[in-house]
């Protein structure tokens, strides 16, 4: 007697963080985010996105190290929609999404030790960031339940020098020493309501271009 194949449900497969994973039923008040990079990685993690394996993509080349946790929110994607927006609050016309899914940064008081978790993140605004003509947005969340951050509803409530470090950051960690210029730039700090509305849109993003399965960035 041969013993049937398991059915692919009982395989045991790891679901894919960014197509396998829900955001949650709450969002985008409060949304589950897949952790790539703490801030104590010397090397910059990212999840690749055929196999959704972590993996490493570079070492850092420069001092600087991310301030926050950071990530991404699953099933969303960064293209017309969000490009769209961004335009219409920039007067730049053309912007199209970076074709990745919509990056978060999650503050807490925490020390996680590694990326490749899930946490559940409440989102409190986030950074309008234009890199050349694509939108690459960074909301700002914090750790649901974190006893020094949890409770922040917008942003206006984080320390001005906590946000002008994730504005730095991003705006300089692909800076070198003999690389004067700056290849991004940060347009505005907006609040929660916009976060919300950006992420609603990278979820239709994502619903029109990969909800039937299809894997791989969207350019």
């Amino acid at each position: 007697m041969t013993t049937p194949e398991p059915a692919p449900d009982d395989l045991g497969f790891r679901a894919h963080p960014w197509h396998g994973v829900s955001m949650g039923k709450d969002a985008p008040r409060l949304v589950t985010t897949y952790i790539e990079i703490v801030p104590t990685d010397t090397v910059k993690y990212e999840m690749d996105k055929l196999t959704g394996i972590l993996r490493m993509d570079r070492p850092q080349q420069y001092s600087n190290v991310c301030p926050s946790l950071y990530g991404f929110i699953p099933r969303t994607l960064c293209a017309e929609r969000v490009g769209a927006l961004c335009s219409e609050r920039t007067g730049r016309p053309g912007i199209q999404g970076d074709g990745d899914p919509m990056d978060v940064c999650v503050l807490t008081e925490k020390e996680i030790s590694h990326g490749d978790v899930l946490v559940q993140a409440i989102p409190i605004g986030g950074l309008r960031m234009i890199d050349g003509k694509e939108a690459d947005d960074k909301i700002i969340a914090v750790l649901s339940g974190d006893a020094v951050f949890g409770s922040f509803k917008e942003i206006a409530e984080c320390p001005g020098e906590l946000v002008d470090r994730l504005r730095h950051y991003f705006l300089t960690y692909k800076q070198g020493p003999d690389r004067a210029a700056h290849t991004v730039e940060i347009t505005h700090v907006y609040g929660r309501n916009e976060a919300h509305d950006v992420i609603g849109r990278s979820a239709q993003d994502y619903q029109a271009h990969l909800a039937d399965g299809t894997i791989g960035p969207v350019r």
